[in-house]
């Protein structure tokens, strides 16, 4: 049978990609291993070498600043990485400080902040609550004992006697005068006797004149006595409470003393602490009376009283140790997981008492600044600026190089009630920061404090290159994974098809995706569906069904969409050829489903100017780059056709059934394709969608989600019934990103699907309309009927059309 020759119009053969190149496949039987269960030592970090230098610069560099910020995507295995490394560097430090706050004797509402050695705290605070116990004991035993009893009445007795013998003096002095000394309700006073008794007011007064003038007299000389004799009784009182002091002091160092120098020969290496020992033991001994104040008589031989005035005089004696280390730990490392002002910073407790809210220092606690003192902190960047004053409390902690606790309407510049201000404790601590790119870079632009307190970042990569290296890698991870979230072993095959799905949530042949968290929820779902179905291995069938559930979980609206369009509510032909007529493809994120749809765009053409109206544009639905697409197909067409005459067609480009914004230039190269249909008036093959962007030169460029876009339209049509013509333009560019699902693999392979890569508008005009695009010779000058001719010959009759019509008539010339 003779061979047709081919003509100027016949497309060369442009052969779709072999199912080999759709999907970067795992070779199981090079991963040396059967299951996971024989990796016995399993890595938890894959790639990630830029960031952990930085990691590592910033927990070696022990200068101000050198706080770290951690940058990268979640589910990076940021904080397991970041934490792992810190506690490396913890495990090497030790000699922290125990901190605590203790009443001050010289002003109760400025607590004094007490340092100690690691472990030290405890025991002083330990010591402190048995010296308040023995010390209650001790001295109610001494103030309720015989002696001191006997003591005070000592003095007593001797202040009454000094009083009885001044009394006694006057009486003497008033009996040689015939007069006594009474006591009255109105006071001690003297009176005349008559016969040994008091004499009567009417026989008084029948005295003769000269023997009452001597009475009165004699009683005035009596009283101005009696008037010095108490005026000398404060004094002989002040001597008494005096005296009565002193025996209390005395007492109370007999009672407390030892007590106190035993705790004090305890901590007489640490000077802070002896002196804060000194002041409690004066103020036992000088505020003993507050304690006898306090104190309630006890109704039987149980102990001391426990009233509330009580325990409130012995509360200054407590310790309380808000922060504590054990001797010889590693430097502490502490994740706050709520970063509110009072959790960084510390805050001051209240209680009730009467109706009414009081505090002290023992109500003091701790923040999270307080217990990384000495050591580290993590964060997350995003809680703590999501929180009233907590970004800025923490850079003034950084700046001031300690930490002090005030209300949060204080730090705001807002009256506060009257609290305590306790003293602030030095602060020494590194700060590690995990958070997203969107949130290191505006910080770093806008907040100028920012970048001198976080000078070192690390930059965690979304992605790291697949090879046989990383592989191997990947798969001890996965082997790590397992171990750590007790699941089942993964069979090799099982490990193989996870590793691909990391190249497909990378959607890269040659990637892997670092996204660790997505790997180890894929693992949970294989897991629990190989338990379901009696595996004590995990299966790449198991892997399989977790990634398929997982797709059909957020799959509603994707198979409404296509529901709707087998309905031919929304119209898109699979069939046939069309002019101006072309199925592109666009993707649909919404929440974490992502999917491909495709979409009817169509070209019409007429004389004009050399204007290409995008109607998405017009009606404000288009997006700026999808509008910078269309002004490209401007800039190819003058070039590729007008150089020796004007552009003088005008065409419309539109989403058909389009109700909502359109945005990207991946669909360019479909626009341009729909275009050149209408000029040349070749009908485009509707059994064929296409995706890619083009640039001026007419080259197809990369696009993102390749993968959902192919399996959109690969999903229409097999629910329609594959043709075996059915296919999928993609630019060249983007064959590397091919992790098709298997489903699509396999109707490739069978060629009942087909998948080209192209890499010119040239290259994909052919495949859509089966004529050749033809090349310009050195004339520039198309190959009769190729794209181009056809093209070029429209442009030009529309060029002439435009001159005729721009001419004046014959008789307006004068010819």
């Amino acid at each position: 049978m003779p061979t047709k020759k081919p003509t100027a119009t016949d497309a060369p053969v442009h052969l779709p990609l072999p199912a080999s190149a759709l999907c970067g496949q795992c070779d199981a039987s090079t991963l040396g291993f059967e299951t996971t269960a024989e990796i016995t030592e399993a890595n938890g970090v894959i790639g990630q070498q830029r960031a952990i230098e930085a990691i590592e610069f910033a927990l070696g560099m022990d200068k101000p600043g050198y706080n770290l910020f951690a940058v990268g995507p979640r589910g990076t295995g940021k904080y397991r990485l970041v934490r792992g490394l810190v506690e490396q560097a913890a495990a090497n430090r030790t000699g922290e400080l125990d901190w605590a706050y203790v009443y001050n004797f010289d002003d109760e509402r400025r607590p004094c902040a007490l340092s100690l050695p690691a472990g030290r705290g405890e025991v002083l605070a330990e010591a402190m609550k048995k010296l308040v116990h023995d010390s209650r004991a001790a001295l109610t035993s001494a103030f309720s004992g015989e002696d001191y009893r006997n003591a005070v009445q000592a003095i007593q007795d001797d202040v009454e006697r000094r009083q009885n013998a001044a009394l006694e003096e006057l009486r003497a002095q008033a009996a040689a005068k015939n007069i006594t000394l009474l006591n009255t309700p109105m006071g001690m006073g003297f009176a005349p006797l008559a016969d040994g008794k008091v004499m009567e007011p009417e026989n008084f007064n029948q005295l003769p004149e000269e023997d009452r003038k001597r009475i009165e007299e004699d009683i005035r000389d009596l009283q101005e006595g009696l008037r010095v004799a108490m005026q000398k009784m404060p004094a002989v009182l002040r001597e008494v409470r005096e005296r009565i002091e002193t025996l209390n002091e005395e007492t109370a160092e007999f009672a407390t003393g030892g007590l106190v120098r035993a705790v004090q020969q305890s901590f007489s290496d640490l000077e802070a602490v002896a002196t804060y020992l000194e002041r409690v033991h004066a103020d036992l001994k000088d505020s003993v009376d507050l304690f006898l104040k306090a104190q309630k008589p006890p109704e039987d031989d149980r102990g001391p009283s426990r009233g509330p005035e009580a325990d409130s005089f012995f509360r200054r004696y407590l310790v309380n140790l808000i922060v504590e280390h054990k001797d010889g730990a590693p430097a502490p490392v502490v994740y706050e997981d709520e970063p509110t002002y009072e959790r960084l910073i510390g805050r001051i407790e209240q209680r009730v008492e009467m109706g009414t809210l009081v505090t002290d220092f023992s109500m003091i606690r701790a923040g999270a600044l307080h217990r990384a003192n000495g050591g580290y902190l993590l964060l997350d960047a995003r809680k703590v600026l999501m929180q009233p004053m907590a970004w800025e409390a923490l850079k003034r902690a950084l700046r001031a190089g300690e930490v002090r606790i005030e209300p949060v309407f204080g730090a705001m510049g807002l009256p506060v009630t009257t609290m305590l201000e306790p003293e602030a404790i030095p602060l020494q601590v590194k700060i590690v920061l995990l958070g997203e790119g969107n949130i290191y870079y505006p910080l770093h632009a806008y907040d100028p404090d920012f970048p001198g307190l976080f000078k070192v970042m690390a930059d965690f990569d979304e992605r790291v290159v697949r090879d046989d290296a990383t592989v191997q890698k990947m798969a001890r991870l996965i082997a790590a994974r397992a171990r750590s979230e007790s699941l089942r072993p993964f069979h090799r095959n099982a490990v193989a098809r996870l590793i691909d799905d990391m190249s497909r949530e990378e959607e890269d042949s040659e990637r892997l995706s670092a996204n660790v968290e997505h790997l180890t929820d894929l693992m949970r779902e294989a897991d629990y569906l190989a338990g379901k179905t009696g595996h004590d291995v995990v299966t790449a069938g198991d892997v399989n069904d977790a990634v398929d559930a997982g797709r059909r979980r957020v799959s509603r609206i994707n198979e409404r969409m296509q529901a709707e369009i087998m309905r031919q509510t929304m119209l898109i032909d699979t069939a046939g050829a069309v002019v101006g007529q072309i199925n592109g493809l666009s993707v649909y994120t919404i929440g974490a489903a992502a999917f491909g749809k495709p979409s009817r765009i169509t070209a019409r053409v007429w004389l004009g100017r050399g204007d290409v109206l995008d109607i998405e544009r017009t009606v404000a639905l288009g997006g700026p780059l999808h509008s910078k697409g269309v002004l490209i197909l401007s800039g190819y067409l003058g070039a590729q056709y007008s150089q020796d005459m004007p552009l003088s067609l005008s065409a419309s480009l539109v989403f058909e059934q389009s109700y909502g914004g359109v945005d990207g230039d991946s669909a360019s190269s479909a626009e341009l394709y729909a275009l050149l249909s209408a000029l040349a008036e070749a009908p485009i093959f509707q059994h064929f969608a296409v995706t890619g962007s083009v640039n001026q030169r007419g080259q197809v460029q990369a696009i993102g989600g390749v993968n959902e876009k192919i399996e959109g339209y690969f999903d229409l049509c097999d629910r329609r019934g594959l043709s075996g013509k059915q296919g999928v333009l993609i630019p060249t560019a983007n064959v590397k990103h091919l992790m098709l699902d298997r489903r699509v693999v396999e109707a490739v392979e069978a060629r009942k699907f087909h998948i080209h890569a192209v890499s010119s508008i040239d290259q994909g005009i052919e495949i859509l309309t089966g004529v050749a695009a033809g090349k310009a010779d050195e004339n520039g000058l198309f190959p009769p009927g190729s794209i181009n001719a056809r093209v070029a010959a429209r442009l030009h009759g529309f060029a002439e059309a435009r001159q005729r019509f721009g001419q004046p008539p014959r008789w307006e010339s004068g010819t």
